[in-house]
């Protein structure tokens, strides 16, 4: 297992170096990484560590999640909240209708089978998506609409409403029957994560604060591990009362970050940020590496151009629902393209859940399979190089803080 974690960080941090200086994002080498040291292809990592691949994966989305937290200005994300909630689930449902509409004629399967790969398909990747806002916030680029506000919390959320749909469209095509009371999980999950989240959130400021009034001094080190232990914490909640409640345990770790940031001191946070902002340097490579390996390679061979054209096909859709949910805000064309932009990259949920109708089989199960490996391949770097290449001529820069940057950087240069 050690040998195979020198492989993943070494090997992965150099083939990220590699990708940037060519002027690539670096996902695109982490991810080509693990593909290779797979064990579809060379076996390299060990069998132990694969086992684990989906707690590592979820340790790293957390650690990008309570940046995201620390970083996100609530005030902000209220001029947005009906597009951010639209953003959470109409992009999602148009894609899930082009599969209904064209995977029977393109790809042989029926309607249950199509939304089966509809929902599967659908999720954004929060963590292809989550980092780069949370840079753009950093770097106050189109924050004055708060547009990577909406972009974060839509993503956050998305992928609680599609393994919902997903869990549902597989009982039925194992021919059992969808119930009301599986939908209303939806927003019982966000309303339950947010609230336990920001309760937590109170909680751990009160502890920060009386630590402070009494001179026992919590150091910022302590507090990073404070808040990543609460969060393992809330994420392990969510799998205790899965029998009994839906609550999403990554919509809780944002909350409880949220609240921190809204109620403890700014410089305190802004130290906090940075700590994580460190740790992701770490927790990015582990992350996109093992997702790199979790794809099988073999499948693209079957899939053929008909599921190429279908993955098109669906990002349209999708590209439509964004629209929709942009109806009525402020944003300008360029400013809309780049939501549109922000929204294709799929990874982490298809990597997840790719080959689930496969292992419980389903007669679409290497279909899906073959068509979820091309989205990885196709949308990943395609969204990671958009969202890189096009935000500064797509979004406005607060000005105060180019300026600043700007003579930041003479200063530097001095």
């Amino acid at each position: 297992m050690i040998l195979s974690l020198a492989v993943i960080f070494l090997v992965g941090l150099s083939a990220a170096a590699i990708f940037e200086k060519i002027g690539l994002p670096r996902i695109i080498g982490m991810l080509g990484v693990g593909i290779v040291v797979s064990p579809y292809v060379l076996d390299l990592l060990d069998s132990k560590i694969l086992g684990i691949s989906s707690e590592l994966r979820q340790i790293a989305l957390i650690i990008i999640l309570i940046k995201a937290g620390l970083s996100l200005n609530l005030s902000d994300l209220k001029k947005v909240g009906r597009s951010a909630v639209m953003m959470s689930f109409v992009p999602a449902c148009c894609e899930i209708v082009g599969y209904i509409l064209f995977a029977p004629l393109l790809l042989g399967v029926n309607r249950i089978e199509s939304a089966v790969m509809g929902a599967v398909l659908s999720a954004v990747s929060p963590a292809v998506v989550v980092p780069r806002m949370v840079k753009l916030i950093e770097e106050k680029c189109g924050t004055q609409k708060s547009i990577p506000q909406m972009i974060l919390a839509g993503a956050s959320c998305d992928d609680i409403f599609v393994i919902v749909l997903f869990s549902t469209f597989v009982t039925m095509a194992q021919g059992g029957s969808a119930k009301v009371t599986d939908f209303l999980n939806i927003p019982i999950s966000i309303v339950l994560g947010v609230l336990l989240g920001a309760a937590v959130g109170l909680l751990i400021y009160f502890l920060f604060e009386k630590s402070y009034q009494n001179k026992l001094k919590i150091r910022n080190s302590t507090k990073v591990i404070i808040l990543l232990g609460t969060s393992f914490l809330l994420m392990s909640v969510e799998n205790l009362v899965k029998p009994y409640v839906a609550m999403s345990g990554l919509l809780a770790v944002v909350a409880m970050a949220c609240v921190v940031k809204l109620k403890a001191n700014k410089s305190v946070c802004a130290r906090l940020s940075e700590k994580f902002g460190k740790l992701w340097i770490a927790a990015e490579i582990m992350l996109f590496v093992l997702v790199g390996a979790a794809v099988d390679v073999r499948y693209t061979l079957t899939a053929g151009g008909m599921a190429v054209l279908m993955i098109f096909i669906a990002l349209a859709f999708r590209s439509v629902g964004v629209v929709l949910c942009m109806v009525g805000t402020e944003l300008n064309t360029k400013e809309r393209f780049f939501c549109v932009i922000a929204y294709l990259p799929k990874a982490t949920v298809q990597a997840a859940i790719g080959s689930v109708p496969l292992s419980l089989g389903l007669p679409c199960g290497k279909i899906v399979l073959s068509v979820a490996v091309l989205a990885i391949l196709i949308t990943a770097p395609l969204g990671a190089l958009g969202i890189d290449r096009s935000y500064s001529f797509l979004l406005s820069t607060d000005i105060g803080t180019e300026n600043n940057r700007r003579q930041k950087s003479k200063a530097d240069a001095v």
